[in-house]
């Protein structure tokens, strides 16, 4: 992505969460974000491993596995400053914040040295969130590249729907345009491709009848 295509992509998502969207988000999020907690559950981050959220939005979910996974240190970044205004009042309230940084990037190539003084991470996590980025290729590539040996990317998005009526699915994406969401349908093969290419392990699931899919790449070596 450009630095034009960045700075648009910014704005865009300001606009859409820059007013009343921001501070409703965790609540009417919770009723169609499926799998998010499973997500968090699954990273299992021991004492002094460092995780790192891809698009943490309100930080919803870094103070949840901060709370869950207390030995851990928690980092996040998103490409809108409306959302992180909102993240970091939040992380303030929970009294997170020694354990909770946040800064500004673009998922596509950020790089967080600069930012946290932080190379490579133990976990990096994308919850609901390559749907809502255009070149969601190239941040996955990119989060395999902020891990450590051993490291994992972990994933939950909406599914293909491949188990519910015709109808339901052509509402759900239809609502989702609404807020610049696209299910990414490619991103299993995507992943597994990507997988088997680094020869790192891939596992997919797609829980709900398919509503979500939850994916986790293990790096067995540098990518």
């Amino acid at each position: 992505m450009t630095s034009g295509d960045s700075n648009a992509h910014a704005a865009q998502m300001d606009d859409i969460y820059g007013g009343i969207q921001r501070h409703i988000y965790d609540i009417t999020r919770k009723y169609y974000l499926f799998g998010r907690d499973t997500l968090i559950a699954a990273l299992q981050a021991g004492q002094g491993e460092t995780i790192l959220e891809v698009g943490c939005g309100t930080a919803r979910n870094s103070i949840v596995a901060a709370k869950q996974f207390p030995e851990a240190q928690f980092f996040g970044f998103d490409i809108s400053s409306a959302m992180l205004a909102s993240a970091s009042k939040s992380v303030t309230k929970a009294g997170l914040n020694e354990r909770i940084a946040l800064t500004q990037g673009d998922a596509t190539d950020f790089q967080p040295e600069a930012a946290f003084g932080i190379e490579k991470f133990d976990r990096v996590f994308c919850s609901y969130t390559l749907s809502m980025i255009p070149d969601w290729q190239a941040t996955i590539r990119n989060s395999l590249s902020l891990l450590a040996d051993g490291g994992q990317l972990l994933i939950v998005d909406f599914g293909d729907q491949h188990g519910w009526p015709g109808f339901f699915r052509r509402m759900l994406y239809g609502w989702l345009a609404k807020f610049q969401v696209t299910p990414r349908t490619e991103l299993a093969e995507f992943c597994e491709k990507l997988a088997k290419k680094h020869c790192v392990q891939c596992e997919v699931t797609q829980p709900y009848r398919g509503y979500a899919i939850m994916i986790t790449i293990t790096n067995s070596r540098s990518v």
